[in-house]
Formats: structure tokens, C-alpha cells, sequence
């Protein structure tokens, strides 16, 4: 069995498209690997939140995946800051990692925009601390969407940058999974654009916590076209809204695209986004009533989060244990 690592950012307000994206796939994936799943709390103050924010938002994640089908006994879901490890780590690889292979990082150009003067350390040598997360567990396997594909490769270099540097074959040369399940959901606003929780729209997204009347009233005012529906996706490959919307029907149905383009041909979209809202409400609710009755006792969430760092930190301890005598640190 294989050993997967996925780490999620908490950073509140979790949707629908990181349901479908991401957290579905690492539910179905629970039987096949050992997984681990982090809440990347370092990761999160990149973007600076208050510590009161953070707390929440840290709570927030954990009962998102466990309202959305984590079993603790199955994933071992843990805390980023509760396992030192991650960090000493990551500055051992920093000196091994050069500036032209981070300056390559797309995702920093685009989240430091035309403030890269002004961007901070941890945005920019973010990569870096990301390939400790994943090499620290020796992980065997990565679920990655299209925008991460590029780090994990950094993480690939980095690992075979330290196994040449000192002559031993000790990191895992850590593989993609690309799930052919995982779904790019877009904007309810602008199908050419991912749906994002930093849209300044909240009609844009629908979030795990929106309830059903919420969610009837953002799907009525969802952006569409008033063309009939086409019986197979390529003849309406020039309608993103409609496309979006038909591929939200699919994935929470687990349908193909031709499948459902073709049981709804020559229909508008008023009676479609109807069966669309019941379909969304029938995965959406039982999620939102979890993570609530999960909020409500936050005593549950710590100790689950505790036994998993627990379990987290003995791993990485060991192996971390191991990369100090490698590289020559004394032990006293």
C-alpha cells in the first residue's frame, strides 16, 4: 500500500469546488493508500490572518473532511504546527534548493502580482515548505490538481537534489495521482474562471455551509444562456456557464458529461436548474449538518486533530532522526 500526503489550507469558507476538486476524492481514496492529510497551518500565514481567525478557521477544515466522510481510524488528519519536524525540514531543503528553480513558481508570481517587492519570505519560499510537508512522511503518492503539478515536480528535484548530494538513496521520488473524478468547477458568475473563495461575489460559489434555501437562490441566479441544451458537450464548448453547470449535475451524480448533456438535450436551463438545486441540496445538506453538530463540540475535533499529530510527529520524527545523522549533524 502506497502512502499518500494532501494538505489543505485553512482559510475558511470551504465550497463546492473544493468538495468536488479535492476532499471527495481523498474520502474514496481512504481503503486503497495510508493516507495522511494535513491542515497546513503554516502554509495559511502567508496570508497573515489574526490568531483568533486562525484557530477558526483550523477548526473549520477539520470538520469540513470529517463532516465530508474522513474517518480518523482510516486517514490520519493532523495539525501542520504540531509537528516540528515539517519546519527543520524545510530549511535543510532550502539550502539545497535554488533561486532559479523558485523563481520559476508560477503560483508566486501570480498570488505576488505586481507587489513582489512587497510579497513575504514565506509566499515565496512557500514550495520549499511544501516538499518538507510531503518528503518528511517519505510519501509515495500526491493527489495534485493541474495548478500543482509544478510543485510537485520541485519536490521530485529537491528529493533527488539531497539523494545525489549525499550519496544515498533515501527519499522517495513521490508520484502524481491525477483523478480522473477530481472536477474543475468554475465561477457561478464567469465560467472562465475557477470557483473561488476570493471572489467578491458570495453568489459566485456555493458554500458547504450554505443551506438549502441559499443555495436554491444562488443556482435561480446562476449565469447561463438562453440556447436549449446540446446533446453532447462539443457543441456547446463555446457556453462555459452552461458547461459549469452540467458538469456540477455530473460530478455530484457521477455521471459522465456526455451523459447528462444527453438526458437533459433540448431542455432549458429553468427546469434544469431545478433538478441541479435538488441534486446539490441532497449531497450539500448532510455535510452541512455534520460540520455543525462537529462546530457544536470542538472537544471531538481536538482530540481527533491530537491523536493524528501524535501519530504524525512519531513518523516524522523518526525519519527526521535519520536525515540529521545523514547529513552529518551531531547528536548530543
Amino acid at each position: 500500500m502506497g502512502r499518500i500526503f494532501s494538505g489543505i489550507q485553512p482559510t475558511g469558507n470551504f465550497h463546492l469546488g473544493n468538495y468536488l476538486g479535492a476532499i471527495r476524492n481523498w474520502v474514496r481514496m481512504q481503503d486503497s493508500y495510508e493516507n495522511f492529510i494535513c491542515i497546513v497551518d503554516l502554509h495559511a500565514m502567508t496570508t497573515r490572518p489574526t490568531p483568533q481567525t486562525l484557530q477558526t478557521h483550523i477548526k473549520e477544515a477539520a470538520a469540513t473532511l470529517l463532516a465530508s466522510g474522513i474517518d480518523p481510524e482510516k486517514t490520519d488528519l493532523f495539525i501542520q504546527s504540531a509537528v516540528p519536524a515539517h519546519c527543520e525540514l524545510a530549511w535543510i531543503l532550502s539550502c539545497l534548493t535554488s533561486l532559479g528553480w523558485l523563481n520559476r513558481m508560477t503560483q508566486f508570481k501570480e498570488k505576488a502580482g505586481k507587489q513582489r517587492e512587497q510579497a513575504n519570505l514565506g509566499l515565496y519560499s512557500y514550495p520549499v515548505l511544501q516538499a518538507a510537508d510531503i518528503l518528511i512522511y517519505k510519501a509515495t503518492h500526491v493527489p495534485v490538481g493541474e495548478d500543482q503539478k509544478q510543485h510537485l515536480e520541485l519536490v521530485r528535484d529537491i528529493a533527488g537534489t539531497f539523494n545525489r548530494q549525499y550519496e544515498v538513496d533515501y527519499f522517495e521520488f513521490p508520484e502524481p495521482i491525477i483523478l480522473k473524478t477530481a472536477a474543475r468547477i468554475m465561477s457561478l458568475r464567469d465560467g472562465s474562471s475557477k470557483m473561488s473563495k476570493s471572489d467578491p461575489s458570495d453568489y459566485s460559489r456555493i458554500h458547504l455551509m450554505d443551506d438549502p434555501e441559499t443555495i436554491t437562490l444562488k443556482i435561480r441566479k446562476a449565469k447561463t444562456d438562453p440556447e436549449p441544451i446540446a446533446g453532447n458537450p462539443k457543441a456547446m464548448e463555446n457556453r462555459p456557464e452552461a458547461l459549469n453547470l452540467l458538469g456540477i449535475y455530473a460530478a455530484l451524480s457521477d455521471q459522465s458529461l456526455e451523459e447528462v448533456c444527453l438526458a437533459f438535450e433540448g431542455s432549458t436551463f429553468a427546469p434544469f436548474k431545478e433538478k441541479l438545486t435538488a441534486q446539490i441540496i441532497m449531497v450539500i445538506e448532510p455535510i452541512r449538518q455534520r460540520m455543525i453538530s462537529f462546530l457544536k463540540d470542538p472537544e471531538i475535533l481536538e482530540n481527533i486533530l491530537k491523536k493524528g499529530s501524535e501519530k504524525a510527529r512519531d513518523l516524522a520524527s523518526q525519519n527526521l532522526s535519520e536525515i540529521q545523522n545523514i547529513i552529518g549533524f551531531l547528536k548530543t
